[in-house]
């Protein structure tokens, strides 16, 4: 019953101000903990429970492998932030030391190279930071955001003809530039913001946390094309 004792001592201590509005009946209050202590063991052993109930409730930013709230956000946004860093990560992994002429290969006539859809992720990035950060319906942009991003959102014939001959460290520079300004404005907000719903939203009616989970799952999308692309390059032996 130490296991038990410990338990509670910590659940008890970690209320939310809300439970603790209601603790007017103590048995109740003891028994709904020592169910939840008997759930908890029904699904791990003696031996992981103890570093359940007692792991840090925050990580760093660093922690890439860690998916949770993070330090220095409100709980929900900090979880968003280590799911975008983690599929960032993964997406960057088949382009490591691609050449300008693997960045710039066409499987077919109809295809988009893969330097074009890291230009098309940074900017889809950049209008949902507008949309979302600063209020702005969707396609209201400026002049310099227009002539910086339009043409990689859209992809396609204009993106295959202008967008060529540059670097990884080219498009890498892009993604972390815009990265940077979301993980600057996502410090500024809270959870209640992320809650937001945008009942004119082309799908339905969507929370801001869907928009940005769409630009995580969106980074995972071309991950896949990424990963066919460099299947099929000429400086690729296919056994890759």
């Amino acid at each position: 019953m130490d296991i038990v004792n410990t338990y509670i001592q910590i659940v008890s201590k970690n209320l939310t101000h809300n439970d603790m509005k209601n603790q007017n009946n103590p048995f109740d209050r003891r028994s709904f903990i020592k169910k939840s202590y008997l759930i908890a063991l029904g699904t791990g052993s003696l031996l992981t429970f103890p570093q359940i109930i007692t792991a840090s409730p925050l990580t760093r930013q660093d922690d890439i492998n860690i998916i949770g709230p993070k330090k220095g956000f409100s709980p929900q946004i900090g979880t968003l932030v280590s799911m975008m860093n983690w599929m960032r990560m993964v997406m960057l992994s088949p382009v490591k030391g691609m050449s300008v002429e693997d960045l710039d290969y066409l499987v077919d006539e109809n295809a988009n190279t893969i330097g074009a859809m890291l230009w098309h992720l940074a900017s889809t990035e950049r209008f949902y930071q507008i949309h979302t950060f600063e209020g702005k319906k969707w396609g209201d942009w400026d002049e310099e955001d227009k002539l910086n991003w339009s043409i990689a959102s859209g992809l396609g014939d204009e993106a295959r003809k202008t967008i060529k001959g540059h670097s990884l460290d080219f498009y890498l520079q892009k993604l972390n530039d815009v990265r940077e300004n979301t993980i600057k404005e996502f410090s500024k907000r809270d959870d209640d913001w992320l809650m937001e719903v945008d009942k004119e939203w082309p799908w339905g009616a969507t929370n801001n946390y869907c928009k940005w989970f769409h630009v995580c799952e969106h980074e995972s999308n071309h991950n896949g094309q990424f990963k066919f692309i460099k299947s099929r390059l000429p400086s690729t032996d296919n056994k890759d």
